[in-house]
């Protein structure tokens, strides 16, 4: 058979019905009834009779207000007399296609009711478009009105059904026959003519079994407030059971979802049981309603387990009752804890039974497994599984469950407890529990493991394999140093075969470090150092600076006693340190570092002691440090001009603190700033080579990561990323954007504070790597935005950027919020320098390419000289994505509110043009108004437009 026609032209047929129209005076009129509405109408009908009136159908593609228009139309159609009430009317006096249109609407009003209870998932928004949002919401708010007109009905509603109950014959629904009849001659289906046979007939059977379905869903909901009507719900659903059962699923044209109404059987007989004995008894289900609420959660435990044999509950059931139970235990009740564990612990063995995957949750109950625990799981497991019926399935189910839970165990009492069980040795063969005992060997060398069950785990002497691993994992988690050495002196005493430096691969020590540690002849002073450096490296990178201090303060001591060059390494890994823990604390709120901190890193980078092994991230931190703390004139006068040569941050450091001690300056004061450019520029070359290919052909290879420059731009970004300083990132961003700018083939320039006292040009542009540096902005200018979000500079370069790349939503976004931060959200001016005549052609352009044209219009008046010929050629644009004659309230320029007014006129759009008229006739717009009024009234609607627009891209 052929497919149905989209529901959708039902929506097109009557949004073209009900269009209003407009007199000669411009008043809005409701729709006409004239013959091309009516046709409309009569098609959307056609398309749902088609479907049979299939509500399940209609309402999943129809919204609520497009549905309450079709049903209205089917009762006019129907000859239901509009304004009578469907409970004063006497169903079996009426035509049978009449009753059934008064049936559909009251089935459909209740039906809305209830699905208007459920919770909805919230559609993610797309892009901001006025139009769009206004439409939405106007539908929301139709919506809105429809249901509380059905909520004061509802009852009249339920009466109109409870009488079709009462109703002991066939109806019939109209077809697209039957439609084009009444088209032709009304009389022919409805009145004294109808024939029995008209329509589509619905049994008196299928009406009473969708009816019953319908009302117990209403009567269900009402019972959240009225527990009786739970009764009735009852009432209803089993009756619908019956029916189903008796005509079948198939032969019914309204499906009913059988899954669902067994979910609402069975809740009804929970919510429905009384208090006597014997009906407590009839289900697991109300069992299980009765612990809940009295409380009687070992109850509740004994009926989960006897359940793991039966297998009776649905999964869905089982895990909503943990979930209860968590979120109680999570509000404060301790005694909980061991009930959600227990009830776990069956639904997790069940899920082993059933072939499940084991939830998330047992994993986490069981990370910290006791005696108590062990023995709670076993007795689960037996009692889950009879060994004698069960098939082997089931046997092997729980034979891996008990293996797996093995090999996931560290301690060995809990593994023999498993392994010794009764439930184990039935279920595992001996061949299967020796390579068992092999894995587990496999996976810990140190595990001595019996082959035969054992009654006790007690009885087993501990091996020295097993203390040595025991030693090794306490060695492994301990960040004490004094216990870290004694353990150390009990390992070593058991064996001097190992290096106990190795047993972790967490413990990482730098290179230069390492083969100074690894050189040291005593085997225990050598673990002991290595391993207090690499956990105190380790807890100074996961920033715990306490215990890297505790463990670099005993190192220190351990090896002032031996090694000059080995003391010196921990003082320079200590004041590290003190960089770190300063900057993540007092220096994190603004406060000074103390004078010996200073001091103690301008030591460090003045240091000339031979052959110690010294790490670059430590200098790169010590320069940091001083260009974060505005030490610029130490940097600049009184570093030493040795380390400049040899190290590269202390020079980039100089270079940098000295530019910024120039700003601002004369242009002959700014040869630091040239220097600085050359290095970076010199950083961002690229080297070239040429290389002949097979064809003879020389071809050029560039190398990204040159090594012409004093470091590697990768090197460089590093060390930026670690400045904090506004005026120092300023001024190393405004040297990237110069750079960036600098290309030839560059179409739109970034702009950046400070870009005046960079060089404008390039000797050798080939060798500059562009690509590399634009990426670089990028990364600088995101990085600098965590420092501050609020630098109204550093947003521009970032909507700049945005605008380069034809981001035009974001660019404006950083534009808007550029405006904002400086300007109290538009409530003052925004500074001049901030919203140039470039930002606002930018802020043009990027409402131009976004279709938004009135806003084009808007922000020309912006501009110093008002651009008049953009704004005319924007306004006569009628594709508009934004408001249009809604933004006409912001506009003060007298010159475009005459050309739209001109405009509109010309279109013969007379709302429009009276929008512009009103705009137009404010008195403080006024020509003749003193100049303070007039600029008062730009500045006020300047706000308002911005504010509006920040609204809208924010």
């Amino acid at each position: 058979s052929a497919d149905p026609p989209p529901v959708q032209l039902i929506v097109q047929f009557l949004e073209q019905a009900s269009k209003p129209s407009v007199n000669e005076q411009n008043q809005v009129q409701p729709p006409p009834d004239n013959k091309r509405n009516r046709i409309l109408k009569l098609l959307a009908l056609k398309v749902a009779a088609h479907l049979k009136w299939d509500l399940d159908v209609l309402e999943k593609s129809l919204s609520v207000p497009v549905l309450n228009m079709l049903l209205n139309e089917l009762l006019c159609i129907s000859k239901v007399p509009p304004g009578t009430k469907h409970v004063d009317v006497d169903l079996s006096s009426l035509p049978p296609t009449t009753a059934m249109a008064i049936l559909l609407y009251n089935r459909w009003a209740i039906r809305t009711i209830v699905q208007s209870s459920f919770p909805v998932k919230q559609v993610k928004p797309g892009p901001p478009q006025l139009n769009v949002m206004n439409h939405i919401q106007q539908e929301k708010e139709l919506t809105e009105n429809i249901l509380k007109v059905l909520k004061e009905q509802a009852a009249d509603s339920i009466l109109v059904l409870e009488g079709a109950l009462k109703l002991n014959k066939d109806l019939y629904v109209h077809t697209i026959r039957t439609l084009d009849l009444l088209a032709v001659e009304p009389g022919m289906v409805n009145g004294e003519t109808e024939s029995s046979t008209a329509g589509l007939k619905i049994s008196a059977e299928e009406i009473q079994c969708q009816v019953c379905y319908d009302l117990g869903a209403i009567y269900f909901q009402q019972g959240s407030t009225n527990a009786a009507v739970h009764e009735k719900a009852k009432e209803k659903f089993f009756k619908t059971k019956e029916l189903i059962a008796k005509n079948g699923s198939s032969s019914l044209h309204f499906t009913i979802d059988e899954e669902r109404l067994a979910g609402y059987c069975q809740a009804c007989e929970v919510l429905t049981s009384s208090s006597d004995d014997a009906s407590q008894q009839a289900t697991p289900y109300s069992q299980i309603h009765s612990c809940m609420k009295s409380g009687k959660y070992q109850d509740l435990v004994k009926i989960f387990l006897e359940d793991n044999l039966t297998l009776s509950l649905p999964e869905q059931f089982r895990q909503s009752v943990l979930r209860e139970l968590f979120q109680k235990a999570q509000q404060g009740n301790d005694a909980l804890d061991e009930v959600c564990f227990k009830v776990c612990v069956c639904n997790t063995v069940c899920d082993v039974l059933q072939g499940r995957i084991i939830d998330i949750q047992f994993c986490q109950l069981f990370l910290k497994p006791s005696k108590e625990k062990i023995d709670f799981l076993l007795e689960v497991c037996s009692g889950s599984i009879n060994l004698e019926s069960a098939s082997e399935e089931l046997k092997r189910r729980m034979a891996a469950f008990l293996k797996n839970l093995c090999l996931g165990m560290e301690d060995l009492q809990f593994v023999f407890m498993i392994s010794s069980h009764e439930l184990f040795i039935k279920l595992l063969k001996d061949d299967e529990r020796k390579l068992l005992i092999d894995q587990m060997r496999k996976r810990s060398p140190r595990i001595n493991l019996c082959t035969k069950p054992v009654t006790s785990f007690y009885d087993i002497p501990a091996s020295a394999s097993v203390n040595i691993g025991q030693l090794e994992h306490q060695l492994i988690l301990s960040v004490d140093p004094w216990r870290i050495r004694q353990i150390l002196i009990e390992l070593h005493g058991m064996t001097s075969e190992r290096q106990f430096w190795t047993i972790s691969s967490k413990w990482e020590v730098p290179n230069v470090y390492g083969s100074v540690i690894l050189g040291i002849k005593d085997s225990l002073t050598r673990d002991l150092v290595y391993i207090l450096m690499a956990k105190g490296l380790h807890c100074c990178a996961i920033k715990d600076f306490v215990h890297a201090k505790q463990l670099f303060a005993a190192c220190l001591e351990l090896v002032t006693e031996f090694s000059p060059k080995l003391r010196q390494v921990m003082l320079n890994e200590m004041l590290l340190l003190d960089i770190y823990t300063h900057e993540a604390g007092a220096g994190a709120s603004g406060e000074r570092p103390p004078s010996d901190l200073v001091s103690r890193v301008r030591g460090y980078l003045e240091m000339r002691v031979p052959d110690i092994p010294l790490r670059q991230v430590i200098a790169e931190e010590c320069v940091a440090f001083l260009l974060n703390w505005c030490e610029n004139e130490y940097l600049t006068m009184q570093v030493p001009l040795p380390l400049v040569q040899t190290n590269p941050y202390v020079k980039l450091g100089q270079l940098l603190a000295a530019t910024c001690k120039e700003l601002p300056g004369p242009k002959e004061s700014r040869r630091t700033a040239k220097d600085l450019w050359e290095v970076v520029v010199q950083i961002c070359s690229v080297s070239n080579q040429h290389k002949r290919g097979n064809d003879g052909r020389v071809s050029l290879i560039k190398h990204r990561e040159s090594t012409l420059g004093i470091m590697y731009r990768s090197e460089l970004l590093s060390f930026i990323k670690k400045l904090r300083e506004p005026l120092v990132l300023t001024t190393i961003l405004s040297l990237f954007v110069k750079l960036h700018n600098v290309r030839e083939d560059i179409v739109n320039d970034i702009a950046a504070e400070h870009i005046s006292i960079w060089p404008s040009s390039i000797p050798n542009l080939q060798s500059v790597d562009f690509e590399a540096v634009a990426i670089t902005v990028k990364e600088l200018v995101s990085y600098a935005l965590t420092i501050n979000a609020n630098n109204h500079f550093w947003l521009i370069i970032q909507a700049d950027i945005y605008f380069a790349t034809n981001q035009y939503s974001a660019a404006l976004h950083y534009y808007l919020q550029a405006g904002a931060v400086c300007s109290d959200f538009f409530n003052k001016m925004v500074p001049p320098d901030v919203y140039t005549d470039q930002v606002i052609k930018r802020m043009i352009k990027c409402c131009s390419l976004l279709n938004c044209h009135t806003q084009v219009a808007i922000l020309c008046q912006f501009l110093r000289e008002v651009d008049y010929k953009t704004a005319f050629k924007a306004l006569q644009e009628q594709n508009s994505h934004d408001a249009m004659d809604s933004y006409y309230e912001y506009i003060w320029d007298v010159t475009i509110l005459e050309y739209l007014t001109y405009l509109h006129h010309k279109r013969g759009e007379t709302d429009k043009r009276q929008i512009a008229i009103k705009a137009i006739g404010q008195t403080e717009l006024n020509a003749s108004n003193p100049e303070e009024v007039l600029q008062l009234a730009a500045q006020r609607r300047k706000k308002k437009f911005l504010q509006a627009m920040a609204k809208l891209y924010f």
